[in-house]
Order: structure tokens, then C-alpha cells, then sequence
């Protein structure tokens, strides 16, 4: 091989079946053109009611159809990344970029602070020289239990660090790596493990003990002057920028049990009053970009949730193959990791895993240019993210700050004013998944992004245990995603000409995740309440007509559970995922929808819901055993519509198993076979909603007022159907 040879630091691979997977989709979209002419073809010219009826499911079939139509841009074009490590370090690893991490946390109760610290460590432990490895906990909190933890963590690192790297620890988060590892036998392991874990045990209790009490105890705080910067603390929401240099990396001193360099940690907590906006995480990060930049000025940063510890040491490494390549790393702008979670059970009762869009959705994404930016695990170009047309600014060879105070005034309340920060540089504010339209705008630079979804997963996070949670997560996410849409950073407007149309129809699919309640919502109430009334709203058995119908149905149903299977879920863990899928679109995207179109016109103000990452025991192990957590404080009403829509099926259902009693039974199922099918699958895949409502006697079941309300609500819509139409 010639000298002056590219030998590529990263290869991609396209996704193989595409030609055949492409003509599956191709016989699905004749099909459903079929489906199409059938509703036009055959309105029924007796009857307004069931006229306008049909014209409704037809208005929802067609809405279906477009979304499939942008769902095909996120599996048409699927491709797979590889790195090779190895030839980065031959070439550059006494050139290895700084890298500035970001750790975000946002309230100490809801994000216990060990587990806030267990991820600082693990990043903190990262196969990378330390001395150009600077880690920064941004707690948007301003809690001093919080700046406690990390105190002692930054202990903790000068004993951990050495030993990870010595005998090669992964995870790198001590919490998990001491559960990955048997139950501890002090006879049988080595003396090393031994004193590692009598240390992380001790340091886990001070912390714990301190969040118990509520408060650091007045021995501690006279020991470390950090705690001062609490004097004038009034609240979570009215306080001054805190600033700590916990370890400075300059400092010669500054050095692991073994004589190695530490790398820096800092804690920020950013000033925050009530008559200033903060903008939640995207005006935390936009501090942080700005601090950091002073004291690092890392050309590469990264930013992770706090429940998200570092999963594989060597990310960094990863991500830098893709920045550091001779030819193709010039026009990359971020490298998006996946979400990945430990604590989802074997058959996922909430789809809690993001599976489907974690195997097949973003690498279709990356195909088309790059996938989305999802505010966490996710490598930046910090000159990209802060706009290209601020280099002068954002790129220059900073000389570093020595002076807390002013890098204090770079986490005021004030410093934004009159400028570009959150607009044209930084992450974007006025959407509650600010990420997203964040990496959008990058893209119409003309940048591209990278997915790279690695064997050993780089990230690993908790989450949602219970309904209730999972609903609000969709809800925040469909909100936000269709704010894009109505906003000028749309998709359909903004990114036209400037993204490829595969990565603008890929985006679309999410924007368009609150809307589709409308369809979803119809196709679940309709077709069952004319059941009661024997009249049929699809082909019967006999027609050629419910050939496409029939296809269609059982396509989509057939490759939604091969995708599900190829993507390592269980049978079960799709039809849980089939559950929730109209779960989300029957109450998330609902009040999504709402609230995004309230906010836009200016009768709801812009909020950040934070889920939480710790579960009561009793909570805990319901989920574990896989049993619906319905058990609410308060009557939900996300919970009061899913029910509803539920119960609504199962009168319908049985109002009709009456009818067939009594009539001709091969008559009522050859003219309203699709329909009974229909109601059949939502009474069935509703069973755990029915066993919460009505059977169930723990404390997980659902709350009595929403039996109440669901139950008289479905049975008053019938009788009126029924009765009054």
C-alpha cells in the first residue's frame, strides 16, 4: 500500500434486503391507492350520518397514508457505521483533540445525586488522556447536595480512575460495574476490588445520609469553602451564578493515586431569577458551552442526561474516528449515540426501549444525511453548534480564565440579552425539544450528522416505570416535534432545498406525531359504534374489495413483528409495543396536539417536564413482573381518554356477540368482518386496561375516578349512538 494511500477511520456499510424491502413497500402503497379508490368509489348515497361517516374514515385513511409515506424515508435508505480505533491512535493520539463533557441535572429529588455522580464518573473514566479530558456538571438545580456528591466524587475519581484503567472496568460507572460483579465474597477477591468498593460504599453512604437530612451537615461545609457561594441562595429559581473548579487539570497537583493527570470537573449552576426566562436545558447548555469555552475550550463537546453513565470507555475514540477522517470527517457536525436503558424488562410492558427507532429509524435517518439530535450522547463540533458565522467569537485560541467571577457573568441571567445565543448560536430556544430543531438548523447549514450504534451500547439511562410517566414523556416529545413543524424551523419549509427530501420526509415523521390522534382516535371510536348498529363501514368477506384491505392489514401487522423480532424484542414485547402505540396516539400526541397549538397562540407558557429516574420499591417491582403501574395520585386525564376508548370497545363488543346471538351469526361476520376484527383486537390488546379498571385490588391499579368517569362517559356515547342517531 502506497505511503500517501486514504485509509478511511470509519466505513459504512448500506443496510442489505433493500431492494426487496423496497418492493414489499411498493406492493403496500398499491394497496393502499386500492383502499383509496374503494372509499371514493363507494360512498353510500343513503344515510347523512353514515355518509359523513364514511368521508371521516376516509379523511383517516388518507392521513394514514401519508405518514406511511414518511415513515418509508427512515427504512428505504438504512445504513451501519463501523469505526477502526486502531488507526486513529497511529496517526493521532499525541494529537487527540480536548473534549468538553456535560453532564445535565435538573433536581436533585427527581435525579438522585448518586446517580448524577455515577455518571460524572463514569465520563470522567473514559479510555482518553485524562489531561484533555474536561467534565462539567451542570445543575440546573443550583442544589448544594448535588455540589456535595460531586465534592466527594472528585475524591472518589483519584482512586477510581487508576483502577479502571488498570484492569480495564467496563462500565465505568461504580455503581453498575459493582452490580455488574458478583455478590461481594472479601476472601475470594482480589485486595484492589476489595478497597474500591469498601471506598465507593462509604462515599454512597455520606451522600445518602446528607439527602436524607436534607442539608450538609456544618462539619463538612467548614471544611470546603465551595459551600459559601450558598450564603445568598433564596431558591432553585432565584439565585447567583455558582461556579467551582472542583479539579483544575493546570494544576500540577492535580493528579490520580498513581501521579496522573486528573481530568478537570467543574460544577456550574448558572443564575436564575424570576422576572428572567432560563429556557430549562437549552439555556443550561448554552451556559455551559460558554464557561467551558473559557476554561477548556474543548474543540469537541459532549453532553449526556444524568441518568445516562457511560456504558463503553471507548466512545470517545468512537466519535473522533468519524470527526478526525482525512476525507469525509470535514462535513460532519455531531455524532448521535442511542438512547439505551438497563432497566427494561424481557418483554418491555411500556416500549420503554425505543427499539425500532433505535435499529431501524435513525440508521434510515443517517442515510439521508444524519439523524436527529436528541440532547444527549450526542458528540458536537463546538464551532458548529455555536453557528458558523460566529467563528471569531466561538473558535478563537481563548486564553484561559483565571478569574471565577467572570466566568461567573458567562452564566448570568443578563448576558444573553441583545444577542444570538439561542437563536443562531447555541441550542435554539422556544421548543420544548430543543435538540431536535437544534441539530435540524445545523443540517441546513449543510452539515452532516452521523448514528452510530456500536455493539457494546455507549450509553446506558433508566426509564419510565409506570404509564403515567411513559405518557408524559410522549406527550412533551409530540408537543415539541409538531411546535417544529407550526415554527420556522419547520421541515416542510425551512429545510426545503437545503437537506435531501428522504432526511425532510424522516423529520416529518415525527412532527406529525401529535396530529395523527385525530385519525387514530376516529378509527378506534367509529367503526365499533356502528357496529351496535349493524351497519358496515368496510367490504365484506366476498368483495373483491377487501383484498387490499385485508393485504394492507396484515403487511403492516407482519412486518411491524419481523422488524420488532430483527431488532431483538420478543412476540410479546411487540404486542406490548402495538399497545402502546395506540396508547400514545390516542392520549399523548392528544393533548400534545393541544397544548403546541394553545403555546403557539399564546394562552400556555413554554414548560419542561422533568420524569423521574427512582421508583418506590412497591412501584419497582410491579414493573418488574411486568404489571401495569395505573396507580396515579390524581385522575390523569390522559388516563380518563385510554379508558374511555377502551371501555367504549368492550360495550360495543359485547352489544354485538348479543346481536349475533339472535341473528344470523354467517350474515353479521361475512358484511362486518373487518369491522368486528377491528373492535375484537381493541377489546383484546386493552386487557391490562381492563384488569386496572375492574379487578385489580393493589395499589397499582387505576384510580377509582377514572373508572367512574371512563365507564359512565363510553356508556353514555353508545346509548346516544344507539338510540339518538
Amino acid at each position: 500500500m502506497a505511503s500517501n494511500e486514504y485509509v478511511p477511520l470509519f466505513e459504512t456499510e448500506r443496510g442489505k434486503g433493500r431492494f426487496i424491502y423496497r418492493l414489499f413497500a411498493m406492493s403496500v402503497f398499491v394497496g393502499i391507492c386500492f383502499i383509496l379508490v374503494y372509499r371514493v368509489s363507494h360512498i353510500p348515497r343513503a344515510g347523512k350520518d353514515v355518509r359523513w361517516s364514511w368521508i371521516g374514515l376516509f379523511g383517516a385513511e388518507i392521513w394514514f397514508a401519508l405518514y406511511w409515506v414518511c415513515s418509508q424515508a427512515l427504512r428505504w435508505n438504512c445504513v451501519y457505521r463501523r469505526t477502526f480505533k486502531e488507526r486513529l491512535s497511529q496517526r493521532y493520539e499525541n494529537d487527540l483533540p480536548r473534549v468538553d463533557i456535560c453532564v445535565c441535572t435538573a433536581d436533585p429529588k427527581i435525579e438522585p445525586p448518586m446517580m448524577v455522580i455515577n455518571t460524572v464518573l463514569s465520563v470522567m473514566a473514559y479510555n482518553y488522556p485524562s489531561e484533555k479530558l474536561s467534565v462539567y456538571l451542570s445543575d440546573d438545580a443550583g442544589s448544594d447536595l448535588t455540589f456535595y456528591a460531586l465534592l466527594e466524587a472528585s475524591r472518589f475519581a483519584k482512586q477510581w480512575i487508576p483502577y479502571c484503567k488498570k484492569y480495564y472496568v467496563e462500565p465505568r460507572s461504580p455503581g453498575a460495574y459493582f452490580l455488574s460483579i458478583s455478590e461481594p465474597h472479601e476472601a475470594e477477591e482480589p485486595k484492589e476490588l476489595v478497597a474500591i468498593r469498601k471506598l465507593y460504599e462509604d462515599m454512597e453512604n455520606r451522600i445518602i445520609r446528607a439527602a436524607k437530612l436534607g442539608r450538609i451537615p456544618e462539619e463538612i461545609k467548614s471544611k470546603h469553602g465551595g459551600f459559601a457561594q450558598w450564603d445568598s441562595f433564596s431558591s432553585r429559581r432565584d439565585h447567583d451564578a455558582i461556579l467551582q473548579i472542583l479539579i483544575d487539570g493546570r494544576d500540577p497537583n492535580a493528579t490520580d493515586i498513581d501521579g496522573y493527570p486528573l481530568p478537570t470537573l467543574v460544577y456550574v449552576a448558572r443564575e436564575k431569577r424570576p422576572q428572567y426566562p432560563h429556557n430549562f436545558k437549552a439555556g443550561a447548555m448554552n451556559a455551559f458551552i460558554r464557561v467551558s469555552e473559557k476554561i477548556s475550550n474543548g474543540p469537541v463537546m459532549l453532553n449526556v442526561d444524568c441518568d445516562m453513565y457511560s456504558n463503553n470507555s471507548n466512545s470517545v475514540r468512537d466519535a473522533l474516528c468519524f470527526f478526525m477522517d482525512e476525507e469525509k470527517g470535514r462535513e460532519i457536525a455531531f455524532v448521535q449515540f442511542p438512547q439505551n436503558f438497563e432497566n427494561i424488562t424481557k418483554n418491555e410492558i411500556y416500549s420503554g426501549s425505543l427499539r425500532v427507532g433505535r435499529e431501524v429509524e435513525f440508521h434510515g435517518a443517517d442515510g439521508y444525511g444524519g439523524p436527529l439530535y436528541i440532547g444527549t450522547g450526542c458528540f458536537h463540533r463546538r464551532e458548529i453548534l455555536c453557528g458558523k458565522k460566529f467563528d471569531n467569537e466561538c473558535v478563537g485560541e481563548w486564553k484561559r480564565e483565571e478569574n471565577v467571577n467572570k466566568l461567573k457573568a458567562l452564566a448570568s441571567c443578563t448576558y444573553e440579552q441583545n444577542t444570538e445565543w439561542g437563536k443562531e448560536m447555541g441550542i435554539k430556544y422556544g421548543c420544548s425539544v430543543e435538540d431536535v430543531v437544534t441539530g435540524l438548523s445545523i443540517q441546513c447549514k449543510g452539515w452532516k450528522s452521523v448514528y452510530f450504534n456500536p455493539e457494546r451500547k455507549a450509553f446506558l439511562g433508566v426509564t419510565a416505570t409506570t404509564l403515567l410517566e411513559m405518557l408524559v414523556q410522549q406527550k412533551r416529545w409530540a408537543e415539541g416535534d409538531f411546535q417544529i413543524l407550526l415554527s420556522k424551523y419547520s421541515p416542510v419549509w425551512y429545510a426545503h432545498g437545503k437537506i435531501s427530501i428522504g432526511l425532510q420526509l424522516g423529520y416529518c415523521c415525527y412532527c406529525l406525531w401529535a396530529p395523527s390522534c385525530f385519525a387514530t382516535i376516529y378509527y378506534s371510536i367509529i367503526p365499533s359504534l356502528y357496529l351496535l348498529r349493524g351497519i358496515p363501514l368496510f367490504p365484506q368477506s366476498s368483495s373483491p374489495w377487501f383484498i387490499p384491505f385485508a393485504y394492507v392489514i396484515s403487511a403492516r401487522l407482519f412486518y411491524s413483528l419481523a422488524e420488532f423480532l430483527w431488532s431483538g424484542g420478543t412476540i410479546l414485547g411487540w404486542w406490548n409495543d402495538q399497545r402502546m402505540w395506540l396508547y400514545k396516539r390516542t392520549s399523548s400526541y392528544l393533548f400534545g396536539f393541544m397544548d403546541a397549538i394553545l403555546k403557539s397562540i399564546g394562552f400556555s407558557e413554554q414548560a419542561f417536564v422533568i420524569t423521574a429516574k427512582v421508583a418506590d420499591d412497591d412501584v419497582s417491582e410491579r414493573y418488574q413482573k411486568e404489571r401495569m403501574e395505573f396507580g396515579a395520585s390524581s385522575s390523569s386525564p390522559m388516563f380518563i381518554v385510554i379508558a374511555t376508548i377502551a371501555l367504549l370497545n368492550l360495550f360495543c363488543f359485547v352489544g354485538l356477540m348479543k346481536k349475533v346471538a339472535m341473528n344470523d351469526a354467517a350474515m353479521t361476520l361475512n358484511t362486518m368482518v373487518l369491522q368486528i376484527l377491528l373492535c375484537g383486537t381493541l377489546v383484546f390488546i386493552n386487557w391490562p386496561l381492563f384488569q386496572g379498571l375492574l379487578l385489580r385490588k393493589d395499589k397499582g391499579k387505576m384510580p377509582s375516578t377514572v373508572t367512574v368517569k371512563s365507564v359512565g362517559i363510553a356508556l353514555f356515547a353508545c346509548t346516544c349512538f344507539l338510540f339518538l342517531s
